[in-house]
């Protein structure tokens, strides 16, 4: 049996620019610790390999403190290594991977064609391949892998499976069960995909170790991947996430003594609150209660006005006249889309009429 510790999008350094300056920095602290729990997370449970299937870093403005701690967590690994390089860290003459003092037991694949290295101690094949732009085009179908009874194959690539006009190295099943490998390690989409098969080939994808916005939702970790023979794969999820990001909507009436769950102190939120109202909640108030329960806060209000709110168009204030106004051009509006955006010029008007907010950035505390 081998174990593999395989992982995916880290995005090391991401800007994190919906937090404070302040969260942020501390956000990408958080990322360079779970780089480092990387050598534990292997040692403890026995990892005879590491798979690190592209998008380590987010772009190229990183900082060097951020690479020279990749260099040594790689090092402290103690097992052979092997990255292949994705859309937000392609591999380029002269750019960071050629930079970078690698230990002996990292490889990093530089070409966009598969390449094989060999790990006969362990009798394990490890096929690669790398982006070497943005862009790249599906390569994987030209991967055949000549049939070795005494080797388990691997493949490590950063690509996206059953999108054919992605243009970020389209993955079909059809081609993955072509290659005839035991396990293909992938990176690019940032939710676990669970284990699957293609044909006799098994692969997936941890997605993310960290969620950096409300498109990151959930728990997020690695894998960790047993092949005890051929045709033989378990897969177990490894959360690693320091933070998770959360949704999460509240009905208008139930505003008065909400709380986040339990255990939110560590989390970032979307609130969105719902349902009928006569006019905007009042957001700041609602982040007053609420900013000391989580580590950051974005609000929305996602409210409708009631239908009788109309029948205070009659009144002799500026509420009346406001609405009067509108209620003539929703009268006379000839769509829905028409009377939906009369309704939230409303709704709008009613908040500043009422000195509110309508919404809030997140992380402003």
């Amino acid at each position: 049996m081998i174990r593999i510790l395989h992982a995916a999008d880290l995005h090391l350094d991401s800007p994190f620019d919906a937090l404070s300056e302040e969260k942020a920095a501390q956000r990408r602290r958080e990322q360079r610790e779970l780089l480092r729990s990387l050598a534990s997370i292997r040692a403890e449970n026995g990892c005879d390999l590491v798979l690190l299937s592209g998008d380590l870093f987010d772009s190229d403005a990183a900082w060097a403190e951020t690479e020279e701690l990749l260099s040594l967590t790689l090092s402290e690994l103690a097992v052979p290594v092997f990255i292949a390089p994705g859309n937000h860290d392609y591999f380029r003459s002269r750019g960071r991977w050629t930079r970078l003092r690698l230990p002996e037991n990292a490889r990093v694949f530089s070409s966009p064609d598969f390449s094989c290295e060999v790990l006969n101690d362990m009798g394990v094949r490890v096929w690669g391949a790398a982006f070497t732009d943005t862009y790249c085009a599906g390569k994987l179908a030209e991967l055949r892998i000549p049939r070795a009874d005494d080797f388990i194959d691997l493949v490590c690539v950063h690509g996206e499976v059953g999108v054919p006009g992605s243009r970020y190295n389209p993955i079909s099943e059809r081609e993955l069960a072509g290659t005839k490998a035991d396990y293909v390690a992938l990176g690019h989409n940032h939710s676990f995909s669970g284990l699957r098969k293609a044909g006799g080939t098994y692969y997936a994808w941890p997605g993310c170790p960290e969620g950096r916005g409300f498109d990151e939702c959930g728990e997020k970790g690695v894998l960790l991947v047993d092949i005890d023979a051929p045709g033989k794969v378990r897969a177990r999820f490894l959360p690693t996430a320091a933070r998770r990001y959360e949704r999460l909507s509240v009905g208008a009436g139930e505003l008065d003594g909400f709380r986040l769950p339990a255990g939110s102190e560590r989390n970032i939120y979307e609130l969105t609150v719902t349902g009928e109202t006569d006019s905007a909640p009042d957001l700041a108030a609602l982040r007053r209660a609420l900013e000391g329960q989580c580590f950051a806060l974005r609000l929305r209000d996602a409210t409708r006005i009631r239908r009788d709110v109309w029948e205070r168009a009659g009144e002799d204030s500026l509420r009346g006249v406001f609405l009067r106004m509108l209620r003539e051009k929703y009268d006379s509006a000839r769509t829905d889309a028409e009377r939906e955006e009369i309704t939230r010029a409303a709704r709008w008007g009613l908040a500043a009429i009422d000195g509110r907010e309508e919404a809030e950035p997140l992380g402003n505390t």
